[in-house]
């Protein structure tokens, strides 16, 4: 059980990373509530004991309810085609929205990203450049945050249970050959972190390797490099994607979050 109950909303509830948060959260005995665009969907695949609340991350008018008293907020994004699906909607457009919908509000924040998405120029670059993107907006914020970039999901064998924390963002062939891990870890990590005084201003890369599970995950998000207050990237990415290069879109997004730290 959770050693401090939280009021956590789970944004992308319903997805296969977002429904394991949910039910890990609840695990922990944290109040869960969960952002769905349906609400026969989610009474489906969620559990009874979530709270489910109408809305959709790229209609803004309808997050404040969303995020009123959140104490955490997970961001299990993910996008799977064009329009109001795209990368640049979902993964970044969506996460914009609910940090603008908190107005002065200042949860904890656990972000899900990718593996290898520092990466520029491969196959994933769209979707990949768009995450990162993301992760910009979370850390410009002044907000407690958490970023975490899993390896690929649920192709790691039974022995491979032993979870490792990256940074750095080196491994980008696009494959598993960068690491996998199984959607149940990425969802403990994601909760643990919450609640982790460790895991506060960190980005990582998080594969699983052979081994065993890892009873206690402090350590490992103790062992990890802080990222610098008031940088874009996390503390060891290349600086590979210029911030006067970005659209002005962009920069104009990250200058309003940057204003609300201020």
């Amino acid at each position: 059980m959770a050693t401090q109950p939280l009021t956590v909303l789970v944004v992308g509830a319903t997805g296969s990373i977002g429904r394991l948060v949910v039910a890990e959260a609840i695990a922990r005995g944290h109040t869960v509530r969960a952002l769905v665009r349906d609400h026969a969907k989610g009474t489906q695949v969620l559990p009874a004991d979530a709270e489910l609340v109408v809305g959709d991350v790229t209609r803004p008018e309808t997050l404040p309810e969303a995020v009123a008293g959140a104490d955490a907020i997970v961001l299990a994004l993910g996008s799977f085609g064009t329009g109001d699906s795209a990368p640049e909607t979902v993964d970044y457009a969506g996460v914009r929205n609910v940090l603008t919908a908190l107005d002065g509000q200042r949860p904890r924040v656990a972000l899900m990203t990718s593996i290898g998405v520092t990466g520029r120029g491969s196959a994933y670059g769209h979707l990949l450049e768009w995450k990162r993107r993301s992760e910009r907006l979370v850390r410009a914020g002044g907000l407690t945050y958490t970023i975490v970039r899993p390896g690929w999901f649920d192709m790691n064998g039974p022995d491979e249970q032993r979870l490792v924390f990256l940074q750095g963002d080196r491994r980008r062939s696009g494959g598993p050959a960068d690491g996998v891990v199984a959607r149940a870890q990425i969802a403990r990590v994601l909760v643990a972190a919450l609640t982790a005084p460790e895991a506060a201003g960190r980005t990582f890369e998080l594969v699983a390797q052979q081994g065993g599970a890892p009873g206690d995950l402090a350590p490992l998000f103790a062992a990890l490099a802080p990222d610098i207050p008031g940088h874009l990237d996390a503390v060891r990415d290349e600086a590979n994607m210029p911030f006067d290069a970005e659209p002005q879109r962009v920069r104009d997004d990250l200058d309003a979050r940057t204003r609300t730290a201020s």
